[in-house]
């Protein structure tokens, strides 16, 4: 049989890439050829690890596409979703993706793989694989509760019979209550009618609902009614494949993944290793959200107030936002990373006991591969629906009481709203059911991923249709 071919082609994102090289990683330990599709500025966030792989003898290719930022109005070297300077500029970002298709077309047809897995936000590869009848998989990298909650208000637009922005409305037709306002629907789930939406949301929605299936960085134990419902009542062909992120075994794949970290591994590992167990909060917002100033000085005194100890990471852009005074009257209990930070080692330390986190998917998935109860305060994206899901159906978490979808200058939240979470997950009497309950999932998504476990099956199964389809389209 002929060796199987995957073509990965993620969004330019850092939380898009990274859990596409996972996926990369993981078809290659199975005997399967694999080749990731990137511009040039982002051939560093790949190459280190992709180098460890053909040490053990894992060949993962790379190839890279020129991006047309200057001729699409962006500036120059602007290659990735973190280094576009306004929202405004997103629908010139998109037009440069859009622009690749030739050259990959190209590639597709140099190449012939056997199948792609694309990311949702370039729905123009569904009409270049189809041209060369190459399966398209559909990369959301999100959760299957979050598709299921983005159906439903898309199909039945219930926020349209409440009076107010911040009256709560049930999602209809799902298998647990859940209630949101229409401040936490992401802008695209709001659109009233047909009409109103861009041509851009319509082809991603669409695209999204054609090719051969859908890939999810989930596992089954962790949403097993979602993961039904997406089968049977939206009908589409999934598999389940996380958690991705516990491929990395190693010290350094989890230190370098993404980014080289701003602090040095060893001392930050030397720094907790000083600490009591589940005694440190990690506080950190992802590479894409962007607080106030005044958000800043919130979120810094909540954390003084709560008296526990903790890592904050900070973002270059927001760290001039640091009240004064702050790193000095918390040096003994706090340490601050400039940067990006080794997220993986961290969460991962046996001090680490909470984690405060924006809910994006990955970050989210590894504090529950990690067993970590969770500080909740989604920003934007479909992080809203994923605090619903780990603070209503997994029970691991407690929110801040954040209401407002704003990815730059997001703010809103009171420094006694995270005080007061920070030491309800740590220290407070319902501390223990948040982390017995944290533990139980941990032990699911190891499982999931080993030999026979729900992951590692979907994958083979995956694998065998892949098969299947190449031996009967040849």
């Amino acid at each position: 049989m002929n060796q199987l071919h995957f073509f990965f082609f993620p969004l330019m994102a850092h939380g898009h890439m990274i859990p596409t090289l996972d996926m990369a990683k993981l078809v290659v330990s199975r005997g399967v050829k694999a080749t990731i599709i990137t511009t040039p500025l982002n051939q560093s966030v790949f190459s280190k690890a992709i180098q460890r792989n053909k040490q053990e003898g894992n060949e993962i290719d790379i190839r890279l596409i020129k991006f047309q930022a200057v001729e699409n109005g962006l500036p120059e070297g602007c290659e990735r979703l973190d280094l576009i300077p306004t929202d405004e500029l997103l629908n010139n970002f998109t037009m440069a993706t859009t622009m690749m298709k030739e050259p990959f077309e190209q590639l597709l047809q140099e190449c012939r793989p056997s199948c792609l897995v694309s990311d949702m936000f370039l729905p123009w590869t569904y009409d270049s694989a189809a041209k060369f009848n190459i399966p398209r998989l559909v990369f959301h990298g999100t959760s299957y509760f979050a598709l299921c909650v983005t159906d439903s208000v898309t199909r039945y637009k219930p926020f349209m019979n409440v009076s107010s922005d911040s009256d709560a409305f049930v999602i209809p037709n799902l298998p647990h209550q859940i209630k949101l306002t229409r401040t936490q629907l992401t802008p695209f789930d709001r659109i009233e009618e047909e009409k109103d939406m861009s041509p851009m949301i319509k082809e991603l929605r669409e695209s999204g609902l054609k090719g051969y299936g859908v890939i999810f960085n989930s596992f089954y134990e962790l949403e097993p009614d979602y993961v039904e419902y997406y089968a049977n009542v939206l009908s589409r062909k999934t598999w389940a494949i996380g958690p991705l992120s516990l491929c990395n075994r190693d010290i350094e794949d989890k230190a370098e993944r993404g980014k080289n970290s701003s602090i040095d591994k060893h001392e930050c590992m030397k720094w907790l290793d000083s600490k009591k167990s589940s005694s440190i909060v990690y506080v950190c917002f992802g590479s894409v959200a962007i607080f106030t100033a005044s958000q800043m000085e919130e979120l810094a005194m909540g954390i003084e107030a709560s008296g526990q100890e903790f890592i904050w990471v900070v973002r270059p852009d927001n760290e001039e936002c640091l009240p004064e005074g702050f790193e000095e009257r918390t040096k003994e209990k706090g340490l601050i990373i400039r940067g990006w930070a080794p997220q993986l080692l961290i969460l991962d330390h046996e001090a680490v006991g909470a984690f405060v986190t924006h809910c994006g998917w990955n970050s989210t998935l590894e504090g529950i591969s990690a067993g970590l109860p969770m500080v909740t305060w989604p920003v934007f994206g479909e992080q809203f629906y994923n605090e619903k899901l780990v603070i209503e159906v997994l029970r691991t978490g407690v929110g801040v009481g954040s209401v407002q979808w704003k990815r730059i200058d997001s703010g809103g939240v009171k420094r006694e709203a995270i005080t007061e979470a920070i030491k309800k997950v740590i220290v407070g009497e319902e501390a223990e059911g948040f982390r017995s309950r944290a533990k139980v999932y941990t032990k699911m998504a190891r499982q999931a991923v080993e030999g026979g476990g729900s992951s590692y099956t979907g994958l083979t199964d995956l694998l065998q249709d892949i098969s299947a389809y190449s031996s009967t389209s040849n």
